[in-house]
């Protein structure tokens, strides 16, 4: 599957979309108090695995817009 320049601002945008929206989860995480150990674990474990989620997305992304700009300006 060739994936065009549409494609890799999807991958873009959700990669955004995700590191935003976790970036906020980990600012209420830290603002939590009188929890068990267990809730920081789960929840940090969660964290990590979105942010590396979105890092593979963000360089799908970024390596899928490279290649259609590359693939648009050669000639065919």
């Amino acid at each position: 599957m060739k994936l065009e320049r549409k494609h890799a601002l999807v991958l873009l945008a959700i990669a955004a979309w995700n590191v935003i929206t976790y970036l906020r989860f980990i600012k209420a995480l830290v603002d939590t108090e009188d929890r068990p150990t267990g809730y920081y674990v789960a929840h940090t474990v969660l964290i990590v695995v979105n942010l590396l989620i979105a890092a593979l997305l963000g360089t799908w992304g970024v390596r899928a817009y490279k290649a259609a700009k590359t693939a648009q300006n050669s000639p065919v």
